[in-house]
């Protein structure tokens, strides 16, 4: 988390702004305004809080309708002017009932491959009768990776047979269950994620 005295208050007259991202999706869910007070509650609390520029006092997101965000980091930009804070939200961020103020153009296009891994680690934990998801992870791994297995089999077989449409679903079914069987070893997306992006970093020369 960064530093509030290396902050660059003056150039917002003690403001700075703060675009609060999902955590998970990357989605950008609104943009509020913070000073040093309010940036210091936000690290107290752990709820995303400004200051309201209407209101001229500390407004906690969700102080009335419930919808806070929970606070996960917090960094600031290279002017050290602006802030980025990861929040996960409960409920929706806009007042319109949606999850963000931007709407739909503030959705990452791979975001809800994020949702979905942590739908299913939230069914890992709950395990909601009569979820598929639920039967999959009782049924252990050894039965998860047979499924694996057939998707991929049936994956291959729409891509040389060239129908696109089948290729998709069963592309589809195939990461859901890929996601499952990750989840099942205590894995996720992001290791997975984390694993290419080392395999693509550049290397130095030697």
């Amino acid at each position: 988390m960064t530093d509030d005295d290396d902050l660059d208050w003056a150039k917002g007259v003690g403001l700075v702004p703060a675009i609060v991202q999902h955590c998970a999706t990357g989605e950008v869910l609104m943009l509020g305004y913070m000073n040093a007070e309010a940036l210091a509650a936000t690290r107290a609390s752990g709820f995303v809080t400004f200051w309201s520029r209407s209101k001229q006092r500390l407004w906690k997101k969700g102080e009335t309708s419930g919808n806070v965000l929970a606070l996960k980091a917090i960094h600031a930009d290279c002017d050290r002017d602006t802030l980025l804070i990861e929040a996960e939200p409960h409920g929706p961020t806009c007042h319109l009932g949606t999850s963000s103020c931007f709407g739909n153009a503030a959705l990452p296009p791979l975001a809800f491959l994020n949702e979905l891994d942590a739908l299913i680690a939230r069914r890992d934990a709950e395990r909601l009768a009569g979820s598929y998801t639920t039967t999959l992870l009782e049924a252990g791994v050894r039965r998860i990776a047979q499924k694996v297995g057939e998707e991929g089999v049936e994956t291959a077989l729409a891509a040389v047979a060239q129908d696109d449409h089948a290729l998709k679903g069963e592309a589809a079914d195939l990461v859901y269950h890929l996601l499952v069987l990750l989840r099942a070893r205590g894995l996720s997306l992001a290791d997975v994620a984390a694993v290419l992006a080392q395999r693509h970093a550049p290397r130095a020369s030697t």
